[in-house]
Order: C-alpha cells, then structure tokens, then sequence
C-alpha cells in the first residue's frame, strides 16, 4: 500500500480510567468510501509491514474478484441508501491484476452502492508492472486517479529498499500515466533511506515534481516489527540529517506548489486525495478483501470497526468467513479515536466535526484542549481542533491529553 502514513499512534485506553459515557444518536451520518485490498505483489520489500504477499505465477484474478463481491453484499445491510464518495484499491500492488478483472469488480460494486456523480477511484500502482495499454485500458473501466509507489529515484537506494523498478522506469511511469489519461495522480516518495544525504533526498524531490504530479505522499522511512528490515537493520540518516532533509524539503515542496495538508500528504490546489481526507474526517470506510479493516457509523450512535481475514488462501477458502472480526467502539474512546485521525491534518478540523462524528457534546473535551493549549500542542482556536507545529511534530504527545 501507498500513501503511507509516518507517525505511530497510541492505542486507546492505553493510558488513564474509563469513563462511562451514554451513546448518543449521530445528527448525520457520515461520507461512505470503498478500500479494496489486492494482496499479491511481484516481491515483497525489506521495509514493508503491509498485508502483501509475493505472487504466484498465476493470479487468481477470476476468483479473487468472486469473493470480493460476496464479501461487499455481506457489507450492504449496514449502508443501505448512501452513495461511495471514494473508492481506494491498495496492496499488494493491485496494477498486477488486469483491467478486465478491475472493469468487472468496479462493475460489481456499482450494481450494488450507487456512486457519487464525482466519485475519485485510485489504483496503487508499481513503476516495475507500467504498461501503456493496460493503463489506458484502466483509465477506461472508470479508474480516475493513480498512486505510483516511486520511493527513490536512484538505483543503489532502490536496490537496498527492495524495489523491483530502476529510476528511468519510475521516470517513464509518469509519463505513461498522463499520455493513458491520468491528469490526476500521486507519486509516493521515501526520504531517511539507508546512507541517504540531504542532497540525495532532495535529488529525488525535485525529479518528483519534475515529473508534474498533482500530489506527493513523501515520508520518512521507518523500521517496523514483523519486516526483514526489523531483523536486520540498514543504517539509516543520523537525526539532525532527517531534521534537515525534512525542513528543506518542505520548502522546496512549498516553492513549487504543494501545500501540506497532512502530515506526510501534499498537493496542489484542489487536489488533495479525498479517499484519504475521508479517513482524516473520521469518515466511514467498506473494506474489502484479504486484512481490509473497515469503519461504519449508524444513526443511533453506534460506530464499529471490522476487519476481514488476512491470509489470501483462507479469504479465497469458501468454507472460512470472510470477516475476521469486529469492534464497537466504546463511547469514551470516541474523542481518541476522532483525534488521533482529524489532528493529523495540517489545519485540523472545524470543531463542530467532533459532535457530527461522534455524537457527543464539544464540551467534553474542554479540559483537555485547555490544558493541551497551555502546552503549546493545540492551537487556540475555538471553532477548530488543530495541532501547533510542535503538536504536529510530537502527536503522541497531544494525543495523551484525549486519553481517558
């Protein structure tokens, strides 16, 4: 998966007592987006923590997008009468499946939700799997936006990350994503890579907005649990180079155009990704497919959190369920759980957000915004809930005073 978000985030519950607080009805509910998880790639990278797993030498397309409609009908009792807004195909690297096998799913899916008259659908796609035909061929199943999983442009930091691609490769897939159609799309980026110097990363910044991208998802790599990275780690930037690859390349995102709007997100005006501005929103999410993880809200109050079973051959197993569990969220983890998405956004949200959500009065976070103020974490804002820079910069932080 692309677009990857760089900061870890506290669990719920993790700190302090719980408080017993009473469901309320929400006064709306909330725009409703699809993510679809194609879990197969052509090899799996030393860094990635995603749900991926290296392709055989035949995908099961037909089969795959068999279960994945069975599973979204399983989904439609919960959003009856509400339209998809956004639709986000995720990996894996879900350019290895075919136009015909996405055209049909897409297909699929609209018989079943209708779709918002502007809906934005985006595939992930790999420079390394870039073929002219197959993306014209995608830009015509309805498939309006592209995220191209570049991470660098310079072949020994490739070759460390793992990536099938070399740079020219990465160079020629914008190229063919804009002569296929695609006048919309992201180009996802690493900076912090192993041995990287501040010239090296910003040598690959500026060949990204040289290629004319409307939006960049350029974040630090990070070590996670569970990869070959985390077992045998490269030697990565010391901080203070991180700290100024981080400061010089928000200037020269800036200088040409790309404003900040989340914390690892950037783009040009009126192009921000609104699948991903739907997750900052606390908005509701469908997920569909092997380790897809999904969020519902329904008019009495009632917000839960699902997610469906990871290995590819048991989602694909007829005799095993498609979901592998699910969560109702309690009442008093509400302001966490809106927080920990909304104050990642450059601005934050307008704080009457927080009621629509959630359901719950304004004034239950009045101590803590207080004191999180006083600390210089949270702007003093009363008709907005947004971190400072230095809440931005120490979100976890920020995020203790919502605890209970």
């Amino acid at each position: 998966m692309t677009e990857k978000p760089s900061i870890q985030l506290l669990h719920p519950g993790a700190v302090g007592a719980s408080l017993h607080v009473p469901r309320l009805a929400l006064p709306e509910l909330p725009p409703l987006s699809l993510y679809i998880h194609i879990p197969w790639c052509v090899r799996k990278c030393p860094y990635c923590d995603f749900n991926s797993h290296q392709a055989g030498p035949q995908l099961p397309e037909a089969e795959y997008v068999d279960a994945l409609l069975a599973d979204l009908d399983q989904e439609l009792t919960a959003v009856q009468g509400r339209a998809i807004s956004s639709i986000f195909f995720g990996g894996g690297t879900p350019s290895l499946f075919s136009a015909d096998a996405l055209g049909r799913l897409l297909r699929g899916v609209e018989q079943r939700i209708p779709f918002a008259a502007d809906i934005e659908i985006t595939l992930e796609a790999n420079p390394g799997t870039f073929e002219q035909d197959k993306f014209k061929a995608y830009r015509q199943t309805g498939i309006n936006r592209l995220s191209i999983g570049v991470q660098s442009f310079q072949p020994a930091k490739l070759q460390k990350l793992g990536r099938i691609h070399n740079g020219d490769e990465a160079i020629r897939a914008a190229d063919m994503a804009r002569a296929a159609g695609f006048d919309n799309f992201n180009m996802d980026l690493m900076h912090g890579l192993p041995e990287q110097s501040l010239d090296d990363a910003l040598g690959d910044l500026q060949q990204a907005i040289d290629l004319g991208p409307t939006h960049l998802s350029w974040y630090q790599l990070t070590v996670e649990p569970n990869t070959v990275f985390w077992n045998q780690p490269p030697e990565l930037p010391e901080d203070d180079i991180l700290w100024d690859i981080q400061e010089a390349g928000q200037a020269l995102l800036a200088q040409h155009g790309f404003a900040q709007y989340e914390v690892s997100a950037y783009a040009q005006p009126d192009r921000a990704a609104r699948h991903n501005l739907n997750y900052w929103r606390f908005g509701d999410f469908i997920g569909i497919g092997a380790g897809a993880h999904g969020k519902l809200s329904f008019a009495d109050g009632r917000i839960l959190r699902t997610w469906k079973t990871r290995l590819p051959k048991d989602y694909l197993n007829p005799a095993k369920p498609y979901k592998a569990g699910e969560k109702l969220l309690p009442v008093d983890e509400l302001p966490f759980e809106f927080l920990m998405n909304a104050l990642r956004l450059t601005h934050g949200v307008e704080a009457e957000l927080f009621s629509r959500r959630t359901g719950l009065p304004l004034e239950q976070l009045a101590q803590a915004r207080r004191e999180a103020e006083q600390k210089g974490l949270l702007q003093v804002e009363p008709d907005r809930l947004a971190a400072t820079p230095r809440g931005q910069l120490f979100l976890n932080d920020l995020l203790q005073y919502f605890l209970t």
